[in-house]
């Protein structure tokens, strides 16, 4: 199974593209590692980013994507525009796209038999919390 763990962070889409056969994970160089959205206020350039991204997943051949789940309210709330993106990815037909509680991320990483360091990766720094969310997501299923 090939999935691709989701970071929203203001208008970008910070992305780790990973898979998981017979207990081996792989994680394949893409061409960019996010997808911003210039400017929500137009339909067009939102439509412009939803098929941006659908593509990169076409393209890396995902089936799944997960989204790193953010509080709705309070101060660590996400914001307008994160959410559009999020919306955007979540209306895409070809995907199965979950969110997923950071709670969730955490339980699934602290019981996981594998220890990955993330600097062993090769991905960027601001890729870790997509790293992390698929990673939990993939050591969830069983």
């Amino acid at each position: 199974m090939k999935a691709c763990g989701v970071e929203i962070k203001s208008n970008e889409a910070i992305i780790c593209i990973m898979s998981k056969e017979n207990n081996l994970y792989d994680i394949p160089h893409t061409r960019v590692q996010k997808v911003g959205l210039d400017n929500a206020g137009d339909a067009e350039q939102v439509q412009k980013f939803q098929f941006t991204f659908a593509k990169l997943m076409e393209d890396y051949q995902v089936t799944h994507v997960i989204i790193r789940g953010r509080a709705l309210k309070g101060k660590f709330a996400g914001g307008p525009i994160g959410f559009k993106v999020e919306a955007a990815i979540q209306l895409i037909k070809e995907l199965q796209v979950e969110i997923l509680a950071g709670s969730f991320i955490k339980k699934e990483l602290a019981k996981s038999q594998i220890d990955i360091d993330f600097r062993d990766t090769g991905l960027k720094q601001y890729q870790e919390q997509a790293f992390d969310t698929v990673f939990a997501y993939l050591e969830g299923i069983k």
